[in-house]
């Protein structure tokens, strides 16, 4: 089905669900669909995809929190690293980002309810009594759940970016009081689009046809021709991602669907915490090693509009747009660009600059060089100083320490991070213009409504200098695990390393002069 790519929506009324029963066939009182957010979410009854993700875990945590009257949040858990479903619940609701409900209302983390499944297995390997579970009382869908890695396979990406949705999809028909369904895609699912307006696009293949051809054909020959199928898009993230946003909009005349499209999802402005972080992907990671001083050279365009997206405002946004999509079904399907460039945008080299600043002023114990560092467009002179700072350096440190009988991993995490880097290269040299009217118009809606100061869904006047550094000293706290009792120590470990990067510039200027006076004066040296 190809689908118009006029922003122009047409406005349906929302069905009419039948009561709730459950899988006893006891029918259950079911709050209607209400104007208000709050009272909206009040017995309602949710599935999440995807939720040990870091988007995943922000929204559950956020729901819990602020939708207490909801009646049970169901999460789809596969088995992973040897513990099953179960086993990974358990650790999973023990996880710090529930600390704040756990010490106020432990008991909604009775309303969690674990699922084991898995969205790359036919059915999503559910058991037939979850899935009638699942269709008999759920009436709020999220589906999180995909591959972030930019350079995944294609037939992985495909299997668990695409025909993991249709999966899902195929249970969410089979639901029997279903009010809403987002679906999370990527604002770069267009990568190829300099301007990118709140619609689906035509995509690069049909979706019946590409799951077909990740399903009959071998993987060695799906990866001969991944370049072919790839075209413009920079990585199989986007490919599959774009392609999935077609098989959603060809399931919206069956299911109450919308789409929110995250652009760079990064630490949280509020919600858990201010500057809630638990990983390194991306560019927290480039982030945190700007601050340990052992990135000098990032390949980027810092002229450019970056498009970063704090990740409690995107789950803010997933829950608005829940609550909207309720109310109004759309032909075609409502696409919510969440977005900041059009907003309240920011330069890289602002960006870049708050970032370093930040890093001086509240340095970690685990810094390594005193932290400097330049976005660069030439690829020869950043591959030069890469070499010469980065990995030499790493290797040097790392026989230092394996002649000590230690482990070496300076070279392994400078290889980890060159490869980050060259994955957000094209993301970093190339700017985008996301239209989000939709976006604007769910904001506005949210500020009316009575609990509209909880559900922030835009990044207007935020203030990029307060917002990085809380970044950062999330960043310090939650990833490397230092608490602020080390920041005096932390800040005499900088002040030497300051000295000792001054000591190897004043060498290197007397040597580079020396070796000038070998050149044009030889007879005087």
């Amino acid at each position: 089905m190809m689908l118009e790519t006029s922003q122009e929506a047409k406005l349906q009324p929302t069905k009419e669900y039948p009561p709730q029963t459950d899988v006893n066939n006891n029918v259950e009182e079911v709050t209607a669909t209400t104007d208000a957010l709050l009272p909206f979410y009040d017995g309602k009854s949710i599935l999440v995809t995807g939720g040990t993700g870091f988007l995943g875990k922000v929204l559950i945590e956020k729901l819990l929190r602020a939708c207490e009257g909801l009646s049970a949040l169901y999460i789809l858990l596969r088995p992973k690293r040897g513990l099953t479903s179960e086993q990974r619940y358990r650790e999973f609701v023990r996880h710090p980002v529930f600390d704040r409900v756990r010490s106020k209302t432990p008991q909604l983390l009775s309303k969690l309810v674990c699922v084991g499944g898995d969205i790359s297995l036919p059915l999503l390997g559910l058991s037939e009594r979850d899935r009638e579970t699942l269709q008999e009382r759920v009436q709020i869908v999220f589906h999180v759940a995909a591959t972030v890695r930019f350079n995944e396979a294609l037939a992985e990406a495909a299997v668990l970016n695409t025909i993991g949705t249709k999966q899902l999809l195929e249970l969410c028909t089979g639901m029997r009081q279903l009010q809403s369904v987002v679906h999370v895609s990527t604002a770069y699912s267009n990568a190829c689009r300099r301007e990118v307006d709140e619609v689906v696009y035509p995509p690069p293949m049909d979706p019946e046809r590409f799951i077909q051809c990740v399903q009959l054909l071998p993987g060695e020959v799906i990866g001969a021709i991944a370049g072919q199928l790839q075209g413009a898009h920079p990585n199989t993230y986007t490919l599959t991602k774009a392609i999935t946003e077609q098989l959603v909009a060809q399931y919206a005349d069956r299911l109450p669907l919308c789409i929110v499209r995250p652009s760079i999802v990064t630490g949280a402005v509020a919600e858990p915490y201010p500057g809630w972080i638990d990983n390194v992907h991306g560019i927290t990671g480039i982030m945190m090693e700007i601050g340990r001083g052992t990135i000098s050279s990032i390949m980027c365009d810092e002229r450019c509009t970056m498009d970063v997206i704090p990740v409690d405002i995107v789950c803010n946004t997933l829950i608005a747009a829940a609550w909207e999509n309720a109310h109004t079904t759309t032909t075609p399907v409502r696409v919510f660009n969440c977005t900041s460039g059009q907003v309240n945008g920011i330069k890289w080299h602002e960006y870049g600059r708050i970032t370093q600043s930040c890093a001086v002023r509240n340095p970690t114990k685990h810094v390594l060089l005193y932290p400097g560092f330049r976005f660069r467009t030439n690829r020869l002179m950043h591959k030069l100083v890469e070499l010469v700072l980065h990995f030499l350096p790493a290797y040097l440190f790392d026989t230092l320490v394996r002649a000590r009988g230690g482990q070496p991993i300076m070279a392994r995490l400078a290889r980890r991070f060159q490869r980050a880097a060259d994955t957000g290269e094209f993301f970093a040299m190339h700017e985008w213009t996301f239209r989000n009217d939709n976006l604007r118009q769910l904001g506005d809606r949210v500020r009316r409504d009575r609990a509209g100061g909880s559900f922030r869904c835009d990044v207007t006047g935020l203030d990029w200098e307060a917002y990085i550094e809380a970044y950062m000293l999330g960043i310090r706290r939650f990833v490397l695990k230092d608490d602020m009792d080390s920041l005096g120590p932390a800040r005499a470990k900088l002040r030497r390393l300051l000295w000792l990067k001054r000591a190897i510039q004043l060498v290197g200027l007397l040597l580079l002069y020396y070796l000038c006076a070998l050149v044009f004066y030889p007879g005087g040296v």
